[in-house]
């Protein structure tokens, strides 16, 4: 049985999976850098599905789990002055274990996981918050040179703050030292766009995401 959204939020808010206060910049605490921004990709989800909630390995209606390795994104969406922004939309999507997007136009012949929900939508909590439950993405050709290392996509937005689209690496990957879009980017940019882990947590993995605030129309 899923629980729904908004019983998930306080449940996860309540035991500080996400949580951590963090003071305001000031002239000591310089503002943070915007999440390194990444290109949408071409296989951003065309086909309405009735679930799109924060666990992608379970498809409502369906008994099966999604095939993979299970795990859980644990993030936080913050402004450049550190502070966690609440109801930030927090889009997502992402290969399923084979390397196959749920998107008509993927040219890759691996299969599709028809138990894999493969697209999310969830809001950040109070503390700004998200997690979700999902499968570790599997690696995909981008051409006969090129395979792209696995990867999720985020689109997080919220009004009064400009959109953010890039892309959740994980740490380890040896295709991240080839990736064609990842190695565009500095030591440092790559460094914000890797989701880290902890040994006794191999299957956790904990990605903040920083976004800015328009500025105020004078």
């Amino acid at each position: 049985m899923k629980i729904n959204r908004r019983k998930f939020i306080t449940l996860s808010s309540a035991s500080g999976l996400a949580a951590g206060s963090t003071q305001a910049a000031t002239d000591n605490h310089p503002q943070q850098p915007v999440t390194p921004r990444q290109t949408e990709g071409p296989f951003y989800p065309i086909v309405a599905q009735k679930d799109k909630d924060f666990d992608l390995t379970q498809i409502e209606g369906r008994d099966e789990k999604a095939k993979g390795r299970t795990i859980e994104i644990i993030g936080r969406v913050i402004d450049r002055d550190g502070k966690p922004v609440e109801d930030a939309t927090v889009d997502l999507w992402q290969a399923n274990a084979a390397g196959k997007y749920r998107h008509p136009h993927d040219p890759n012949p691996a299969p599709i996981d028809e138990n894999f929900q493969g697209w999310a939508i969830v809001p950040s909590g109070k503390d700004g918050g998200f997690q979700f439950k999902t499968i570790y993405p599997g690696a995909y050709p981008a051409s006969k040179k090129w395979t792209r290392p696995p990867h999720i996509h985020f689109k997080v937005s919220k009004r009064g703050y400009d959109e953010l689209v890039t892309q959740m690496y994980f740490e380890g990957e040896e295709l991240n030292q080839t990736d064609r879009l990842l190695q565009r980017m500095s030591a440092d940019e790559q460094k914000r766009m890797i989701a880290t882990t902890k040994k006794d947590q191999a299957d956790q993995y904990h990605y903040t995401v920083v976004i800015e605030k328009v500025p105020d129309k004078e």
